[in-house]
């Protein structure tokens, strides 16, 4: 019997006693590759439960070191059954489950962070949190419900979540008199309360951030991390004076944004301000940093800063007293990263052998596997390894040891490659006898003897080599896939090549709406990424590739997620 209480999809489906071929209609990829597993398994009445995989068969030596001989189980495959050259959906599902990072849940779109990713957010919010709090920004927690009567008062904002918001409707088997909405994004619910608290000039700036989960009820195709019903994030938002004050928190935020996606998770990204159609409903002007995938030709905005200007403040009655005692209305903004960040590093970084981490966010940054052979001195081996630990931890590294007696080195170098750890050390006799160990590099996989004296300060050399070889290669895949046109006909070949495309562009809305309509396909539509800051020359008389009226400004468009 196999069972598996709902699919990606949100599928009940239950298997019994069938014939491998008869359940190759599983549409999610996490049942498709469930069924590849149960190839591996013969007899009738097998029941697969979880991921996990069987103890290992002693590929290499390795294993007890003396003593009773112990019975080791079947071993089961770790590698994947998608490349990601082929199959990129699929091979994202296999290895966000294979790596641990998640696990599906019985709510379609919903899902598990376990700690092999959650420790990633954590890394991230370490970071993000104390820069925060240098610029004067509090930390606060606001209810997730809302009430129907605050969340409509904005309706330009709300449109633009409304397909997505969810209510309660029930409280035990009593309907409630009035709905409660589920939080999406918090303006509405912290608006009604920044009204209350300023009162006057020195009652601000008022700069406030919450850590928190919001609940979007996407329908169309929920990806773990890229997209799901619900998702981890911080939401700042703050009020000021004047548009001056707002409009560098904006950009000061924005750089933030971008240390984290360069710094910490080595993908490339754009700084750039969103077209009036694609920015925020109901905000002045949008930014984001725009990241790319090469393998779907595909952008993604990586986190967005917000100037609201004053719009929310004449909703919400937000006023203050200036220092000539006169009325005035505040300014505002709001700015978000996500969870997200992680599926856009899986996705930047992964390869056919699964998960390949940064150092920066691993929160384990060199596995110390021991390696005995035949009649070598297995506790001997095995304090070393524990004394390496003992040292690069003592250091700062994050240093852990896999000296578990039932896996095969061969299947434990298998297993944290699949976890994308970025440094693997091998202890073995020879590395023993001579003083020595190797570390084998998960991001290209070059192997190098290191003598235990110079450990630590070697492997802080690989770590910090390892972060900027990502980083490197990724903005050599990203670079590479960037094509500048002039014509529309060169817009749509560079589209149908899945090119970030540069493009000259008048800045119409318009002009932005007929392209999404002349564009739209099963692929999607294309729309402008952002205009970027960095802008190159706009020669005099520079016609827009779409309307061949005068451009204004150089924009990336390309289709995305």
């Amino acid at each position: 019997m196999i069972t598996r209480n709902k699919s990606n999809d949100g599928d009940l489906v239950r298997v019994s006693h069938l014939p491998l071929a008869k359940i190759a209609f599983a549409r999610s990829p996490h049942l498709r590759h469930l069924c590849n597993r149960l190839s591996s398994f013969r007899m009738a009445g097998t029941e697969v439960k979880s991921k996990k995989p069987a103890p290992a068969k002693n590929q290499s030596g390795g294993g007890g070191g003396g003593g009773k001989k112990k019975e080791v189980k079947k071993e089961t495959g770790l590698g994947l059954t998608n490349k990601k050259a082929e199959n990129f959906g699929e091979w994202y599902s296999e290895v966000v489950v294979n790596s641990e990072m998640i696990e599906y849940y019985d709510i379609s779109g919903c899902y598990i962070l376990r700690p092999w990713a959650m420790s990633i957010w954590e890394i991230m919010q370490a970071f993000f949190d104390p820069e925060i709090k240098k610029m004067k920004i509090k930390n606060c927690y606001f209810p997730v419900f809302v009430s129907p009567s605050v969340l409509e008062k904005e309706k330009d904002h709300i449109e633009g979540f409304a397909p997505e918001v969810a209510w309660v409707t029930k409280s035990g088997q009593t309907d409630l008199e009035i709905p409660i909405a589920i939080r999406p994004t918090s303006e509405t619910v912290m608006y009604p309360y920044f009204s209350k608290w300023i009162r006057g000039h020195r009652d601000l700036p008022l700069r406030l951030n919450q850590w928190c989960n919001v609940v979007r009820w996407e329908f169309s195709n929920p990806t773990p991390f890229i997209r799901s019903r619900e998702f981890l994030w911080q939401e700042g938002h703050t009020a000021f004076a004047s548009k001056e004050e707002a409009d560098a928190e904006v950009l000061e935020i924005l750089e933030l944004y971008r240390r984290i996606y360069e710094e910490y998770l080595a993908v490339p990204v754009i700084k750039g301000k969103k077209s009036e159609l694609e920015k925020f409903a109901g905000g002045l002007y949008t930014t984001s940093v725009e990241a790319f995938i090469p393998n779907t030709g595909r952008g993604i905005q990586g986190a967005t800063s917000h100037c609201l200007g004053q719009n929310f403040a004449e909703m919400f009655e937000i006023d203050f007293e200036d220092e000539n005692r006169k009325k005035a209305k505040v300014w505002q903004n709001s700015w978000a990263y996500s969870t997200r960040t992680i599926g856009v590093m899986v996705m930047v970084h992964g390869d056919d052998k699964g998960l390949v981490l940064p150092p920066k966010v691993a929160s384990v940054q060199v596995i110390v596997i021991p390696v005995p052979y035949k009649d070598a001195d297995t506790q001997g081996i095995l304090d070393a390894v524990s004394a390496t630990v003992d040292t690069l931890s003592a250091a700062g590294i994050r240093a852990e040891s896999d000296s578990r007696d039932n896996y095969s080195p061969g299947w434990k170098y298998s297993h944290w490659e699949m976890k994308g750890v970025p440094l693997r050390i091998e202890i073995g006799p020879k590395d023993l006898k001579n003083q020595q160990v190797r570390a084998g590099r998960r991001d290209n996989g070059e192997k190098i003897d290191i003598k235990t004296a110079d450990l630590v300060e070697e492997i802080k050399k690989l770590l910090d080599n390892i972060q900027q070889n990502l980083f490197d290669v990724a903005k050599q895949k990203r670079d590479e896939c960037i094509q500048v046109i002039h014509t529309w006909d060169e817009f749509i070949q560079a589209l149908g090549q899945r090119k970030m495309i540069l493009a000259p562009w008048c800045d119409e809305k318009d002009v932005e709406t007929d392209v999404k309509a002349r564009t739209k396909g099963e692929s999607g539509a294309a729309k402008t990424l952002c205009s970027p800051f960095d802008q190159p020359e706009l020669p005099e008389g520079t016609k827009c590739f779409a309307s061949g009226k005068p451009a204004t400004k150089w924009s990336y468009w390309g289709r995305s997620y």
